[in-house]
């Protein structure tokens, strides 16, 4: 919004620094960080005293969970209005990306918000039906990756990038809608199971996002992928200033959600931010480096689907419990520890991703 303020500019005043996409993005990063410090607590105190008994909690998890009962859910609301308060105060408004990666957020935050109202409010842990989540989940999925194949260069358009062969490109014709469909939901639902510790979800995904803004911007400016042999998607730096503000909330909600929770990020954040990585890994082209990146994300989801398969045939686990963070849970660990070392994880994986932006 206020980049019109450059309209005023003569190019040598202080209006000529809203031009640039690295100062709007530090000013949204602290804007949403002061957005979650102010308002972090009084929204904790309110879904305090509108949730009553809190999330409820599984009666076939790890014992220690028990403790956690009367802790508040729904905490992604604020991640998702320091987000979209920052986003819209500092980003253009005219261009598409910004607009696709806002819609699948808050689309899916919504689908979450009603999932965690249901678990809420009849205080069980099954809330809206897993195949209603899915289908809208779809549904929101292809709109977005149909705008994002319109809002690409002709040569771009439906087209499949690759990291390391960056001369390759893999015309999916319309099938790059379902493929990103499956991303976008894909990535939303990995991230839903991972949200299962206090500040297990929240680091990696503003690693992950920190990383994927980092990629926008450098596949949005024309000079650097001509230095770095990528491809050039124009717009798609503008989702710098948008990963900046999910870092910057994310930090305040951090504050509040750090062993022991306050607050629970809830379907309401989970959803939200994983369907986020998902739309912008669609929008710059680089949906593969994002199954890098959120790495950790892709072994949590596939540590379910292993247990849910494995059962289903012979009767037995593979793990002790999934998700795979549960599995170390009942071998011993303590929470703060696989917290922290899942972290690590999302860490190096982070550097890896970013690694295929200089390997050809």
């Amino acid at each position: 919004m206020l980049y019109w303020l450059t309209e005023f500019s003569d190019g040598g005043d202080v209006f000529n620094l809203f031009r640039y996409i690295t100062f709007r993005a530090g000013m949204a990063f602290f804007t949403a960080l002061v957005f979650g410090f102010i308002f972090g607590l009084p929204l904790i105190n309110l879904l305090r005293r509108r949730q009553g008994k809190g999330q409820p909690i599984r009666d076939d998890g790890p014992q220690t969970h028990f403790a956690k009962a009367g802790t508040p859910t729904m905490g992604g609301l604020l991640i998702l209005s320091a987000l979209l308060f920052s986003t819209l105060l500092w980003a253009r408004l005219d261009n598409p990306y910004v607009w696709i990666v806002l819609g699948v957020t808050f689309s899916f935050g919504l689908i979450g918000f009603a999932d965690d109202y249901a678990k809420v409010s009849k205080q069980n842990t099954k809330g809206v039906s897993s195949k209603l989540r899915f289908a809208l989940g779809l549904v929101i999925a292809a709109v977005a990756c149909t705008a994002a194949a319109w809002s690409h260069p002709a040569d771009l358009s439906y087209n499949l990038a690759l990291p390391v062969f960056k001369n390759t490109l893999i015309h999916l014709g319309w099938f790059f809608v379902p493929f990103g469909m499956v991303v976008i939901v894909g990535s939303a639902n990995a991230v839903n199971l991972t949200d299962g510790l206090d500040g297990l979800a929240i680091m990696p995904v503003m690693i992950a996002a920190g990383t994927l803004g980092v990629i926008s911007y450098v596949v949005g400016n024309y000079n650097y992928t001509e230095y770095l042999g990528v491809h050039f998607v124009p717009g798609t730096g503008e989702l710098l200033i948008f990963t900046a503000a999910l870092f910057g909330g994310g930090l305040g909600f951090l504050w509040y959600n750090a062993p022991p929770a306050a607050v629970f990020m809830g379907d309401t954040g989970s959803l939200a931010l994983g369907g986020a990585l998902g739309a912008i890994a669609v929008c710059t082209k680089h949906e593969i480096v994002l199954a890098i990146v959120g790495g950790l994300f892709v072994v949590e989801a596939l540590s379910v689907i292993i247990q849910v398969l494995y059962f289903k045939r012979t009767g037995r686990r593979v793990f002790l419990m999934a998700p795979i963070h549960h599995h170390f849970e009942k071998k011993g660990w303590a929470e703060p520890q696989i917290v922290i070392r899942f972290w690590i994880i999302s860490l190096i994986l982070a550097l890896i991703g970013l690694a295929t932006l200089k390997l050809r």
